[in-house]
C-alpha cells in the first residue's frame, strides 16, 4: 500500500538515499508526472523519490527498465506498462484509477515524460476530466546537450527524430532551415553520418554539436561545424548510445553573396549539375537559405533549357 487516495489507509512508504531509509510524504490524489534520470542514477530529486515510492502505482514506458532506478533506491511501488503500443487499451483503466482518487506516477525510461513519448496523450484526457496534474521536474537530455553544446540557447526548437528515409529528411530540414534559433534533433547512432551530411546540405555549415551517452561514463560532446562532425564520424566506426544532435541558428553575420555573385556560381554548377545537384552544392558553399538559391536555381535553368531537377 502507498498513498491514502487507495482507499485502504494511511501508509509508511519509503525509499533509501544515502544508505538510510526516508519516509516518503504522502501525496495528492492525480497523475504525478516524473522526471528520471538519462543515465546517471543520481541526477534524480528528493522530491520524485518521495513521489515514487507514495504513488499508489507507477505507470512506466519499459518496466525493466523503470526497475532498475526503483530497485537502486530500494522504492517497491507497483508498476504497470504505459507506452505507445498498449497506450489505447491502458487509457481507460488508468482514468478509472484516477477517478477512484488513487495517486499515480507517470515515468518515461528516461528523463522528462512526454517528451517524443505519448504521455502527452494521457495528460490531455487527464486534464479533460478535470482532474489533476501535477509535474514533478528533473533532468532532460534536451537541456542538458543545449547548456554543454555551447550554441546560442536564447530561443531553440526541439524537434526529436527527423524522418528516416534521406529524401523526407532533407525536405524537413529545408523547413527548419529558417526558424531563428538552435535547432535540437534525437537521432539514432547508425543514422547520425547521413543526417549531419543531409543537414549540411540543407542549411550550410552551420556551427553544431553531437551530444552523446549525457551523463554517463562515455559522455562525449563534440562541437564542429556539419561538415568538420560529417568528416569526423564518418571516418570512424559507428557511434552507440543515446545522441542528441544540435545545430546552431542562421547567422546574422553569415557570409552574404549579392544576386549577381549567386547568378554566376549556379551558372557554372548548373553547367555539369542537376538544379538540385547545383542548389546542393551551393547551400554548401554559402550558408544561404535553401530555399532562395532554389527559386534562383530554377530562373536559370529555364532560362538556359536545362530544367532537369
Amino acid at each position: 500500500m502507498h498513498s491514502s487516495g487507495s482507499g485502504s489507509g494511511p501508509s509508511r512508504s519509503s525509499y533509501t538515499l544515502l544508505g538510510l531509509e526516508a519516509e516518503a510524504e504522502p501525496i495528492a490524489p492525480g497523475l504525478h508526472v516524473v522526471a528520471t534520470p538519462i543515465g546517471n542514477l543520481r541526477d534524480i530529486s528528493l522530491r520524485a523519490l518521495s513521489t515514487l515510492s507514495a504513488a499508489d502505482l507507477i505507470l512506466a514506458e519499459d518496466t525493466r527498465v523503470t526497475k532498475v532506478l526503483l530497485a537502486h533506491y530500494g522504492i517497491t511501488t507497483p508498476l504497470m506498462a504505459y507506452h505507445e503500443h498498449n497506450a489505447a487499451e491502458m487509457r481507460p483503466k488508468i482514468m478509472e484509477r484516477l477517478a477512484r482518487g488513487q495517486a499515480l506516477a507517470l515515468v518515461s525510461d528516461a528523463g522528462t515524460p512526454l517528451v517524443s513519448d505519448p504521455g502527452y496523450k494521457l495528460v490531455e484526457s487527464v486534464v479533460a476530466e478535470g482532474l489533476s496534474v501535477t509535474p514533478i521536474p528533473g533532468a532532460s537530455a534536451v537541456l542538458t546537450a543545449l547548456v554543454v553544446a555551447g550554441l546560442p540557447t536564447d530561443r531553440f526548437f526541439f524537434e526529436g527524430f527527423l524522418p528516416s528515409k534521406t529524401t523526407a529528411r532533407k525536405e524537413r530540414l529545408q523547413v527548419l532551415s529558417v526558424i531563428p534559433g538552435t535547432l535540437v534533433f534525437f537521432e539514432s547512432p547508425h543514422r547520425l553520418v547521413d543526417m549531419l551530411n543531409d543537414a549540411h546540405a540543407m542549411l550550410g555549415p552551420r556551427p553544431a554539436a553531437v551530444a552523446r551517452e549525457l551523463t554517463k561514463y562515455f559522455e562525449t560532446v563534440r562541437r564542429g561545424t556539419l561538415p568538420e562532425l560529417a568528416a569526423q564520424y564518418g571516418s570512424e566506426n559507428k557511434p552507440k548510445g543515446e545522441i542528441v544532435v544540435l545545430i546552431g541558428p542562421p547567422q546574422d553575420d553569415a557570409f552574404v553573396i549579392d544576386e549577381s555573385d549567386l547568378d554566376a556560381r549556379l551558372r557554372q554548377h548548373l553547367s555539369h549539375l542537376s538544379v538540385k545537384d547545383a542548389v546542393d552544392v551551393t547551400v554548401q558553399e554559402t550558408g544561404q537559405p535553401r530555399r532562395q538559391i532554389y527559386a534562383r536555381a530554377v530562373a536559370l535553368a529555364r532560362e538556359g533549357g536545362n530544367q532537369d531537377g
